[in-house]
C-alpha cells in the first residue's frame, strides 16, 4: 500500500513540475496591443514634444526663480499638462507613448524574438508597457535556458533622493505566478548595483503613476 502512494505521490510531482514548465513557456495575455509603424512614428513624436516642453518649462522656471530670489510671487512655469493645478511643471506621459519609444530603441538595436543572442547577459527581446491606475505593468521577452520566456512584473514607480524607485507587486514568469516575497529581494539588488541607472534628470522632482499615466514634475 506505502508503495502505492509513493508512485501516485511521484506521479502529482511529475504532472505538477509539467504543469509548471508548460505554464513557464505559455505567452501571458499581452498588456499592451501592438503599434502599427505610423503610429509608433506619431506616438514617439508626441512623448519627444512632450519632453521638450516640459524641459523648457523647468528651464524657464529655473531661470525665474535664480533671477528673483527674494519674490515670492514669480509667474509658475508652464505644465506641460493643461489641466494640471500644480505650481511645478509637469510632463503627462501615456502608455502608447512609452511603448513607441521602446519599440523603436529595440529596432535600433537590431533584436526581435527571433534574434540570436549568444553568450552573456540575456538582453529584452520584446517589451510592452501599460499603466493602471497607480500601476505600471511591464511585460519583456527574454531567454532563459535556451528557450524565450516572458516576464510579466506590476508595481509603483517613485523616487527617492533623486532616484527613481520601483516597488513590485505582482511577478510572472509565462503564465505562472511568482511570490512577489520572492522575488524582490533580488530585484531590489540588481535595482541597487544599478542605481546610476535610475538617476533621474536635474530638472525632475518627481516621478509617479498616476491616473493611468506617467507623470513628472519639475523641481
Amino acid at each position: 500500500m506505502q508503495l502505492k502512494i509513493d508512485r501516485v505521490i511521484s506521479i502529482a510531482t511529475l504532472i505538477a513540475s509539467l504543469a509548471a514548465i508548460v505554464l513557464v513557456l505559455k505567452r501571458p495575455a499581452p498588456v499592451a496591443q501592438k503599434q502599427t509603424p505610423q503610429a509608433i512614428e506619431e506616438h514617439a513624436r508626441s512623448f519627444d514634444e512632450k519632453m521638450a516642453q516640459f524641459n523648457d518649462a523647468t528651464t524657464q522656471s529655473q531661470s525665474s526663480a535664480a533671477g528673483s530670489p527674494q519674490s515670492g510671487g514669480g509667474a509658475s512655469p508652464t505644465s506641460v499638462s493643461s489641466g494640471s493645478t500644480s505650481s511645478k511643471a509637469e510632463a503627462h506621459i501615456d502608455s502608447d507613448e512609452i511603448n513607441a519609444v521602446l519599440a523603436q530603441s529595440l529596432g535600433s538595436a537590431g533584436l526581435s524574438p527571433e534574434s540570436d543572442i549568444g553568450d552573456g547577459e540575456p538582453p529584452i527581446k520584446d517589451q510592452q508597457v501599460t499603466f493602471d491606475g497607480d500601476l505600471v505593468h511591464g511585460q519583456f521577452l527574454t531567454e532563459i535556458a535556451g528557450k524565450d520566456v516572458w516576464i510579466t512584473i506590476s508595481g509603483h514607480i517613485g523616487e527617492k533622493d533623486g532616484y527613481a524607485t520601483f516597488d513590485p507587486t505582482e511577478f510572472k514568469v509565462g503564465d505562472l505566478n511568482v511570490p512577489v516575497s520572492l522575488v524582490n529581494p533580488a530585484l531590489q539588488k540588481k535595482l541597487a548595483e544599478q542605481r546610476d541607472r535610475l538617476k533621474l534628470p536635474d530638472n525632475v522632482g518627481g516621478v509617479k503613476v498616476e491616473n493611468g499615466q506617467l507623470v513628472m514634475q519639475g523641481k
